[in-house]
């Protein structure tokens, strides 16, 4: 890999194309390349919360998932080419149980918000929902990668409970949803 980007720009996608991981060029408007540039501005996303000061197990937790999400990217960059298994779903599955048993019941819907941390991890959670969004018609022809939705749709609800792990982190409480509070 180290060889394959000694040259930043190839000019080969000045026609309004791309190249993917099998070689085959496809344009940029493509569905399969809105999908895996929804995969990239997710994990692009997750970047700037990483850039947050996090405990510990939360960075350890977001870093995994940016590997995760480059895989997935390669999956879907290079047809048939599998690397995700049932095993990334299973561990954030744990995950989710883990961080969510050290937070209160939820009684009401919670707003994005509360510490700034908290606020770019709902961030993350709505671009990963679209992500999957972007996935799911692939899925539908039978053509994504097996564990992409369910994976997508695992890490949603990661990100929103990583969301109040932040803010209880930071002392402050989750902003939850008052039904008709300006009527």
């Amino acid at each position: 890999m180290g060889h394959r980007l000694t040259k930043i720009y190839t000019r080969t996608g000045d026609g309004g194309t791309t190249g993917l991981s099998d070689g085959s060029r496809v344009a940029k408007d493509a569905p399969s390349i809105e999908e895996i540039g929804a995969v990239d501005e997710l994990n692009s996303t997750i970047g700037v919360l990483l850039a947050e000061e996090l405990p510990d197990d939360v960075r350890a937790c977001l870093t995994d998932v940016q590997h995760d999400l480059f895989d997935l990217g390669g999956e879907l960059s290079k047809p048939g080419h599998r690397i995700m298994t049932k095993a990334y779903v299973t561990r954030l599955e744990q995950l989710l149980d883990r961080f969510n048993a050290e937070l209160a019941p939820l009684k009401d819907f919670v707003l994005p918000g509360g510490s700034r941390a908290a606020s770019l991890a709902h961030v993350a959670r709505a671009v990963c929902r679209r992500a999957e969004r972007r996935v799911v018609p692939l899925a539908n022809q039978k053509a994504a990668p097996p564990f992409a939705v369910r994976y997508l749709n695992r890490l949603s609800d990661l990100l929103f409970v990583i969301a109040r792990v932040l803010n209880r982190h930071a002392g402050r409480d989750d902003v939850l949803w008052q039904q008709g509070k300006n009527r």
